[in-house]
């Protein structure tokens, strides 16, 4: 059972980093703009409901669980917000873009 919530775990981690960095929170239904601002409150509320369920495991203070949710939600940071799967294109300056790490933001 220890094994089974750690694997629990580890994925809402990464669904929480997936859901932080998507495009489905930035829905866009056409011309309803009711629809769409109730659709993107229904995903902020998912994503922070799952964000607070991952807080609250961690404040169990068992080790292992600690090192899970942080493993999880470094290994989702890597293939949805690092530079490595994004194609940056240079700024008119002739910099590339600099935001290396998203503001901190619980």
């Amino acid at each position: 059972m220890y094994a089974l919530a750690l694997l629990f775990l580890f994925v809402l981690s990464l669904l929480v980093e997936w859901l932080s960095h998507s495009l489905l929170t930035n829905l866009k239904l056409g011309a309803n703009h009711v629809a769409a601002g109730i659709a993107q409150t229904a995903m902020h509320g998912v994503r922070i409901g799952l964000a607070y369920l991952v807080m609250l495991a961690v404040m169990s203070f068992n080790v292992g669980i600690f090192l899970v949710a942080v493993a999880g939600h470094t290994l989702g940071f890597f293939p949805f917000r690092s530079r490595t799967f994004k194609n940056l294109q240079p700024l008119p300056s002739g910099k590339t873009y600099s935001t290396d790490l998203p503001p901190m933001n619980c």
